[in-house]
């Protein structure tokens, strides 16, 4: 009875120990969210304030080329990282970060000279942003790579004083640029900061990027990487051809008063995407220990990111006019009709994310990039479909019944891919 009642305890005290590691690395993601979105919200406060709505607007279209650029870094970079190398030894992270890294930088200094070249040759307003763009892009794809290789190991900790720092160097830069005026400076802030907490990675982790590396790593996950890449750049750039549609059918201000919207949706957004940089990698987790419990898993993650996000867009609505001038200036009449479009399309992201963590841990990479090429067509089409319609109005409820859409998709995939793994991983029983 001693003995069974010790085994019962040791039990009891791993589970806790199990579960408070996992509450501490998903604070952590939190956190290090959190102190991302902080100044991404603070940019776009500061530009939204201080430029006016067209002004807005071409930011935006940086903003949004810049996501697309991030995915490719992402898929070819970080997301193997995530599925390959999250709880493994010390020194094979080392070497998986020193040529993810590498490669993140090589996509950065590739990608940003032909956003140099392109925004050279456009000229205007538009062309100066997106030249500036380009030469913080290397920056930027780097302090991300940072984050993703600290998450991988657990240390989350360090993505979050490495955001910190971003944080701490955009204040100065943001007076300055408010001072200089103009698009490209606020754009050259932004990213000019990025860089700086880039290079402090590098002190954080002991680990300088390897550009040389990045054809072998390339190589070594094309199986992921080629998907990954597909995936991410058909997600970013469905918001990318969206928002330009948007810019052609209504007008550029309207791509000002959606990225405004999505602004009040901001401290939510921190916990979906600060939730997203551990998901997979605890879910991958939850894969090795208890495979049975990984779809649960999955859904009390996409189910609590979508009840969470309804009811921070139910506390936008109370939210005085006063209020919201006061945050967005002369950008929040017209977002303000936006809020609960956008709140149900990020409910619905909320909910697919769940799913779309699960295929990742599961490695199922033609499942998952199915199901974001249809999410990513449903995305366009609504969008679009919606501003011919309804204007700026109509286009965010396209893209919201597009996005519930989408993570229905999400959800039947999983499924899929979960009985696929339980057939393969369950042995036969012979009868003699």
């Amino acid at each position: 009875m001693t003995s069974m009642t010790t085994e019962e305890e040791k039990t009891k005290t791993s589970a806790g120990s199990t579960r408070r590691a996992l509450a501490g690395r998903l604070s952590w993601g939190l956190a290090d969210q959190a102190a991302s979105s902080v100044s991404n919200f603070a940019v776009g406060i500061y530009v939204a304030r201080s430029l006016g709505v067209t002004a807005f607007g071409v930011f935006s279209l940086a903003w949004v080329t810049y996501g697309v650029v991030l995915n490719v870094s992402r898929g070819l970079a970080t997301d193997p990282l995530m599925v390959r190398f999250s709880a493994v030894p010390k020194e094979s992270w080392r070497g998986a970060v020193a040529r993810s890294s590498g490669t993140a930088l090589g996509v950065g200094v590739a990608l940003g000279a032909a956003c140099l070249v392109i925004g050279l040759a456009v000229g205007d307003r538009m062309g100066s942003a997106f030249a500036c763009l380009g030469i913080v892009l290397p920056g930027l794809l780097l302090q991300d790579s940072w984050r993703f290789a600290f998450f991988a190991a657990g240390a989350g900790r360090k993505a979050f004083v490495n955001d910190i720092v971003w944080c701490v160097a955009l204040v100065p830069a943001l007076v300055v640029a408010g001072r200089v005026g103009g698009v490209p400076a606020f754009v050259l802030a932004w990213g000019g900061s990025a860089a700086v907490a880039a290079v402090y990675g590098c002190f954080q982790s002991g680990i300088r990027p390897r550009l040389t590396g990045a054809r072998a790593w390339l190589r070594d996950h094309r199986d992921l990487g080629t998907r990954y890449l597909v995936e991410n750049v058909s997600n970013s750039g469905g918001s990318q051809l969206r928002a330009y549609g948007l810019g052609v059918i209504v007008g550029v201000g309207a791509v000002g008063v959606v990225r405004g919207a999505e602004l009040l949706l901001g401290p939510f957004m921190a916990v979906l995407m600060g939730l997203s940089l551990v998901t997979v990698a605890e879910a991958a987790r939850v894969l090795r220990r208890a495979p049975h419990r990984l779809g649960r898993f999955c859904l009390l993650l996409g189910g609590g990111q979508a009840v969470a996000a309804l009811l921070w867009g139910g506390a936008l609505l109370l939210l005085p006019d006063r209020a919201g001038e006061l945050v967005l200036g002369d950008v929040w009449s017209a977002a303000s009709q936006l809020i609960v479009p956008v709140t149900i399309g990020v409910a619905g992201a909320g909910l697919g994310s769940g799913a779309a963590a699960g295929l990742r841990a599961l490695g199922a990479a033609r499942l998952s990039l199915r199901s974001q090429l249809i999410a990513s067509a449903c995305y366009v089409g609504g969008g679009l479909g919606g501003a011919a319609a309804g204007g700026t109005v109509g286009s965010a409820w396209g893209v919201a019944a597009a996005t519930v859409t989408g993570s229905v998709v999400w959800w039947l995939h999983l499924r899929y891919a979960l009985r696929e793994h339980h057939h393969n991983t369950t042995p036969e029983v012979r009868t003699t």
